[in-house]
């Protein structure tokens, strides 16, 4: 998935995954307030305005995405 690679060289990632609603949750440290900016596919990217970084991305439709990712490979 081309947006993970917002997440390249981070560290101190700490994820989070609804079941229920099949959402995973990725925060770059701790996860804090943040502007959702949706970049398409399902993918929301957090935005800190005040410190103008990404902090972290919330992804819809987890599960059914890597299923198919799976399927295709």
């Amino acid at each position: 998935m081309e947006a993970l690679k917002i997440l390249e060289g981070k560290s101190n990632l700490n994820w989070d995954y609804d079941e229920e609603a099949d959402v995973l949750y990725i925060s770059i440290g701790r996860p804090r307030p943040a502007v959702g900016v949706d970049i398409g596919e399902g993918v929301i990217v957090r935005y800190d305005e005040k410190k103008k970084e990404v902090v972290g991305l919330t992804i819809i439709g987890f599960r059914v995405r890597t299923l198919q990712g799976l399927k295709a490979a």
